[in-house]
């Protein structure tokens, strides 16, 4: 008997932003390029998009605490993480290796890995001008850490092309 080869698991760290409404259409894209999805969002960024839909469409539960000791793994290891939307303050605080919530956890941990992350920023132009967020992006790139296009203004202004985060894996 040989065991089946499973599909490779992709993290998908959701930030509070206005475009992680959209964030279904980035599940969708990576399960048709044959990802397994597990959905880890801020806390804050659970109110920005529908968790039970996110669900239904992983087939898992979209996490954003810590689970309890004992308590089981509901996800794999992952094969990669795709961080999108990612703010201002989640690329500040990954960098300065903080981790207060699960899904900084998740990302300092990743790191740590090995695994190949890519991020999506959406984050203000005034922000992106922050001499402490220029310097946490260099930090994270240093890191390995592949970054794709900014978006300034949202889906409607400027465009969030969700397809990029998978794009960056596959290099």
């Amino acid at each position: 008997m040989t065991e089946q080869a499973r599909k490779p698991f992709l993290y998908v760290v959701v930030c509070a932003a206005g475009v992680a409404d959209g964030v279904g259409e980035l599940i969708a894209l990576a399960q048709e390029r044959n990802w397994e999805v597990g959905v880890i969002a801020t806390p804050v960024a659970t109110d920005f998009f529908d968790v039970a839909a996110v669900g239904t469409r992983t087939g898992r539960p979209v996490r954003s605490a810590w689970r309890s000791p004992g308590d089981p793994r509901p996800f794999p290891d992952p094969d990669a993480v795709a961080v999108a939307p990612a703010t201002f303050n989640t690329v500040n605080k990954w960098a300065a290796g903080i981790s207060d919530t699960l899904a900084l956890g998740t990302l300092c941990e990743a790191y740590g890995m090995g695994v190949p992350i890519s991020v999506l920023p959406c984050v203000s132009e005034a922000l992106t001008a922050h001499p402490a967020y220029q310097d946490s992006v260099k930090r994270l790139r240093g890191m390995g850490v592949r970054f794709g296009e900014h978006a300034f203004g949202g889906p409607e202004q400027r465009g969030f092309r969700w397809e990029q985060a998978l794009d960056l894996l596959a290099r």
